[in-house]
């Protein structure tokens, strides 16, 4: 988390509970069987024989290439972007060129390849140029971690990022679908887009990450809290959450749907999908001289009756 996170404590008061995907660099070769079943306009099953799918693969960054494919003046071919970074063909040493394989592309036109999230549940085959606009989009592609108080750029599914959340990032766990979370912060005036909080709960069997944090809306200084969905927005929907921060017989609420994390920290930030909070209502409830922020943020998770 952003410098100063230890300045916060945080208390939950929990009710009730429950407890996929390969990294990017994910390549698969084709099976040597035939192609199967047609559902819902896509293919099941695996891609047909041929031995040009091997062919298709980067000899440098071992990925299938596409358009344009390039190739040293010995007919060793590589992709586009591994072209760009160097010099020698990694075959044969020859000094490379500018050279496009014209028959390989139009070779790799006509070919059906597996999802490269295959080994990893995907089942669907697809035209060679429609592969990678479905791979973009494949429910069983990783998960970005979602811890925003840095840059983290590690991946994977949902189990393998609640250990890293734990181990790497120190991020509270805790069971139950009700909470009743503390922010305690001494100068509240500095809000240079921290990100301060986040916090995991673990309820009907899915996992859901509670923010809060600061920043800058315009020049005006805010707290916002959120809940997002770690899985996908098909399951996100089947939830709603609630939102709540008062004191003094006032009070603001918020009600909506948890975002997938598929939808990045800063995309639902940006969109203002959460509780906002102006500073001087946040130091209004925390009481005192103003000078520090004591903000609770209550909360529920529920599932909504299909």
């Amino acid at each position: 988390m952003s410098p100063g996170c230890s300045a916060y404590e945080g208390t939950i008061e929990s009710q009730s509970t429950d407890y996929g995907i390969a990294p990017d660099s994910i390549e698969l070769r084709a099976s040597p069987h035939r192609k199967n079943l047609t559902i819902n306009g896509t293919k099941r099953g695996v891609a047909s024989n041929t031995a040009v799918h091997e062919l298709l693969e980067c000899p440098v960054c071992m990925k299938v290439m596409y358009p344009p494919i390039q190739q040293c003046p010995n007919g060793h071919t590589l992709c586009s972007k591994c072209q760009l970074k160097i010099r020698c063909c990694p075959i044969c040493r020859h000094e490379l060129g500018n050279i496009r394989c014209l028959a390989l592309e139009r070779v790799a036109e006509s070919l059906e390849l597996p999802c490269k999230y295959q080994v990893v549940g995907c089942q669907d085959i697809f035209p060679y140029h429609g592969r990678l606009r479905h791979e973009q989009n494949c429910r069983f592609r990783p998960y970005n971690c979602p811890y925003a108080g840095a840059e983290c750029h590690v991946s994977g599914d949902i189990p393998f990022l609640m250990a890293h959340l734990k181990s790497d990032h120190k991020v509270d766990m805790h069971d139950g679908s009700t909470f009743n979370h503390r922010y305690v912060k001494s100068n509240p005036q500095d809000v240079e887009n921290a990100t301060w909080m986040l916090t995991v709960f673990n309820c009907y069997g899915y996992q859901f990450c509670l923010h809060f944090e600061a920043f800058n809306l315009g020049t005006a200084p805010v707290y916002m809290a959120f809940i997002r969905f770690m899985g996908d927005d098909h399951d996100a929907r089947k939830f709603t959450y609630t939102l709540e921060v008062g004191a003094h017989g006032r009070k603001l609420t918020w009600q909506g749907i948890p975002r997938s994390i598929r939808d990045s920290h800063t995309k639902v930030r940006d969109s203002m999908d959460g509780l906002i909070i102006q500073r001087n209502i946040a130091l209004f409830f925390s009481g005192g001289n103003k000078q520090e922020l004591k903000l609770k943020v209550a909360g529920r998770i529920w599932k909504e009756e299909a």
